[in-house]
């Protein structure tokens, strides 16, 4: 096996959306999804689809089946038991549902957020905290570049002065999908808990506040390690991830315990596991679908299925499409038409992502010459390509970084998973050079 990724060969023909020349880069916004995980949809509703629990034959092969969906997400998000991990529809219902399970919050907690998140998990905090009338932080993003005000990173810096033991849940990104960087949650954890030890309780005393990390962007690019990380909570959309609509929250067992159930009342004693989190059965066959997306990613990981390998190598490729289109975007020529990144200008694939957000500014260095809506437009025009412009529900971030008049036309975004090609990127430079020129 070679340490560089060949996507023609060992990536794409698992995917029947990318036979064509079509260019999917829109990829933070979903991937396209495998043969292997479609077909197994598809074979559960025509052989397996019953209620679950009875002891029938079909219905324990329809129990057995959407097991091995949560099995497979332990093993990705590197949980210590199954008991741990629950699905649903989206990542946002699935972090509202873990919001609405918090009933013991006290007059003086408060919640700390990330303004570089999408709204699913900025949304159901401040809804909390107006509910419990709560002390409400956001953490917000540092310049990097003077030359350059879109160019913004999350800082340890900019979240100490937030944290004391008073604070009760930290909720933030392990990638923006605006900014494309990859933030260092092991240590933002850490400094959590040695900031926040001390609260009330003896949980609190031991561990400080519980921590909140949405995975949406970060999960198809880099591996989730739950444990290593040392997070309460931890939520990824496996719609992102090469598999079908659905979502994963990871929730650790002595975290949950705290928490008020959503199931039905008459489930006494309430469960103690990760069930307690989800007020009805998720989909079944999409559950059961997504156990396809592990098998995958090990098949990259060499003859022993590595994940590290697999995610290395997925890396390697996807640093190759970012270093050709933010060199282009970052050249002096494109600086001298206004093209500006916003997030991280680098190439550092320890910190970069392969979701790239740009405008178009005037001379005056922040104000837009050109819409986001209007670029994209142009690409819509020539067909057979697709990228995308809006604030992609970071709509806080966007309105911070350009104003509020600004923030619904947002950035252009142009994302790119593993299965992408260096041809693919020469054909989208192509198109921007002919709207910059």
């Amino acid at each position: 096996m070679s340490a560089t990724l060949d996507p023609l060969v060992e990536c794409r023909p698992h995917f029947p959306a990318l036979t064509g020349d079509y260019i999917f880069a829109d990829s933070a916004g979903g991937s396209q999804c495998l043969k292997a995980a479609a077909d197994e949809v598809a074979d559960y509703l025509i052989n397996s689809n019953v209620q679950h629990g009875a002891d029938y034959s079909v219905s324990v092969k329809a129990t057995q089946r959407v097991q091995m969906g949560v099995d497979a997400t332990r093993i990705l998000m590197n949980a210590e038991s199954s008991d741990e991990i629950v699905f649903g529809s989206s990542s946002t219902q699935l972090i509202e549902n873990l919001a609405r399970a918090y009933t013991d919050l006290e007059s003086d907690d408060e919640i700390v957020v990330s303004l570089t998140d999408h709204e699913a998990n900025t949304g159901p905090w401040t809804r909390l905290a107006a509910r419990y009338n709560l002390k409400f932080h956001i953490w917000t993003p540092k310049p990097l570049n003077p030359s350059n005000p879109f160019s913004v990173s999350l800082t340890l810096d900019g979240l100490i002065p937030l944290l004391s033991s008073k604070t009760r849940i930290v909720a933030f990104t392990a990638c923006s999908n605006i900014l494309g960087e990859l933030t260092d949650v092991k240590g933002f954890v850490k400094a959590i808990r040695e900031k926040t030890r001390g609260g009330k309780g003896e949980r609190r005393q031991a561990r400080g506040a519980e921590v909140c990390v949405d995975c949406v962007a970060y999960a198809p690019h880099r591996r989730i390690d739950v444990q290593d990380w040392d997070v309460d909570y931890c939520v990824f959309s496996y719609y992102k991830v090469y598999g079908p609509h659905a979502s994963a929250l990871y929730a650790r067992l002595s975290s949950l315990a705290t928490l008020s159930s959503l199931a039905h009342f008459f489930f006494t004693p309430a469960p103690a596991k990760a069930m307690k989190l989800q007020p009805g059965g998720a989909g079944y066959e999409l559950t059961y679908g997504t156990s396809m997306v592990l098998p995958y990613i090990r098949s990259l990981g060499g003859p022993n299925g590595d994940l590290d390998v697999a995610f290395k190598r997925m890396a390697g490729q996807e640093g190759l499409l970012v270093t050709k289109l933010i060199g282009y975007l970052t050249s002096d020529a494109s600086y001298k038409k206004g093209v500006r990144i916003v997030g991280y200008e680098g190439i550092d694939s320890l910190k970069r992502a392969p979701t790239i957000s740009f405008i178009v500014v005037g001379d005056d260095g922040l104000t837009k010459k050109v819409q986001s809506k209007d670029i994209v437009a142009t690409f819509d025009k020539k067909g057979n390509m697709g990228i995308r412009w809006g604030h992609f529900y970071a709509y806080r971030l966007c309105s911070a970084l350009m104003g509020e008049s600004s923030a619904v036309d947002g950035v252009v975004r142009v994302s790119f998973v593993h299965y992408n090609t260096t041809k693919e990127v020469d054909r989208l430079i192509a198109v921007f050079e002919e709207i910059l020129a």
